[in-house]
């Protein structure tokens, strides 16, 4: 009996071990949970506003907590296991995750509220673990004695001002000033999408062209690898020096077209169209095409900014990230870089919810049954659900089995 009574017990010690072996084990199942919950509760439960009556800027609120809430926890368990392999130092496990992800958690609770006393709790907390994370970052740069991930510390940074002048902006009810921070956030967040690629692609393309990995077939242009990052680089400039929109438009523009020419890099064959890669240029892509037509929107072409916001955060950074959580997971979990059934159709599904969200904004005369914006939102939801089914399972057992993928 008392076997009987240790076991349940010994298995959840175990479980807690596991999931904190390792900041991914962690932080995407958390990712993947928040950004299915978020947009579903925002558009079919709230009806684009938060339960709480006095909530300040609801808008902002929802941007908030898609780009520090959803791909906030993304990053921080990329990062924690990334650092750690890149500088071959001892990764962080343990109680620090599950701290770190309690603080992450406060801001999201005050999401998910919305009242404006709560915003200065939301603030500290993610000011906090932004902090922390660059200090991480940093701190693996002095050890290596290396430069390689200043690119990384300048966006970081980028985006914990973007966080913090955000809260400001809703405390003193500045739309204007709200929406500047936004834009800084979500530049921030393709920077260092566009660094996180630059590293992944190159790894992944060459297991796909050889999976012996005995041979590097693919080796992209050294000019042009940092391209993207670097352009992006420009364009925050741009925004924290308040240059007019004609002028941030064109540097959109060229960070666009840096995109694209990853997409172009992606042609490599017939193995361009297999998922693993395909993701990862579809990233590229939709990211791409999103700066180019917000920059053809600044300079004074009318299309709409708000579907091309929504195709660099929907398109690029939300493809991108299921991108990193996908085969980072395969890989942190010694399995084949090959995609589930279910991985290939949560891609579909987002992909598809991506086309419904930018429907009202490109195309305002087509009708569609029940509106593009729930239909959207339920697809995105679908999308990391699927991607919860398969791969929890992965990151959560202590012995994987390569062969049950």
């Amino acid at each position: 009996m008392t076997v009987a009574i240790l076991r349940p017990a010994a298995r959840r010690g175990n479980l807690l071990t596991i999931v904190s072996d390792e900041g991914l084990r962690l932080f995407f199942p958390l990712a993947a949970l928040h950004a299915a919950l978020w947009p579903l509760l925002w558009v079919v439960a709230w009806r684009f506003s938060l339960p709480m009556i006095d909530a300040t800027l609801p808008g902002q609120w929802h941007a908030q907590e898609m780009i520090i809430g959803s791909f906030g926890a993304a990053l921080i368990g990329f990062l924690t296991s990334a650092l750690p392999e890149w500088t071959d130092s001892p990764r962080m496990k343990g109680w620090p995750l599950f701290l770190l992800a309690a603080v992450w958690a406060v801001g999201r609770l005050a999401g998910f509220a919305g009242a404006e006393p709560l915003i200065v709790v939301a603030a500290v907390a993610d000011q906090a673990w932004l902090l922390f994370l660059l200090a991480y970052t940093l701190s693996a740069s002095w050890r290596r004695r290396t430069t390689a991930f200043a690119g990384f510390v300048l966006f970081l940074a980028a985006l914990a001002v973007s966080a913090g002048a955000l809260r400001l902006a809703m405390l003193r009810g500045d739309a204007d000033a709200g929406e500047i921070a936004i834009r800084i956030g979500a530049f921030a967040f393709l920077g260092l999408l566009a660094l996180a690629l630059t590293r992944i692609t190159v790894p992944i393309t060459n297991r796909v062209l050889d999976p012996t990995e005995a041979t590097s077939p693919y080796r992209p242009h050294p000019g042009r690898v940092n391209l993207a990052p670097g352009l992006v680089g420009l364009l925050l400039v741009g925004e924290f020096a308040g240059l007019s929109e004609p002028v941030r438009g064109y540097l959109m523009i060229a960070a666009g077209a840096a995109f694209l020419d990853r997409v172009a890099e992606g042609f490599i064959g017939r193995e361009a169209i297999q998922a693993e890669i395909l993701v990862l240029t579809s990233s590229c892509g939709f990211a791409g095409a999103g700066l180019l037509l917000g920059g053809l929107s600044l300079i004074g072409l009318p299309l709409s900014f708000v579907g091309a916001v929504h195709l660099m955060m929907m398109g690029g950074l939300g493809i991108g990230v299921l991108a990193v959580l996908s085969i980072a997971g395969l890989l942190h979990t010694d399995r084949p870089l090959r995609f589930a059934r279910q991985t290939k159709a949560a891609i579909g599904l987002m992909v598809a919810a991506v086309m419904l969200r930018l429907a009202p904004e490109f195309a305002p005369g087509l009708d569609l049954r029940g509106g593009p914006h729930g239909a959207a939102a339920v697809l995105w939801a679908l999308s990391f659900v699927l991607w919860l089914g398969v791969y929890v399972p992965y990151l959560w057992r202590a012995n994987p089995n390569p062969e049950g993928n």
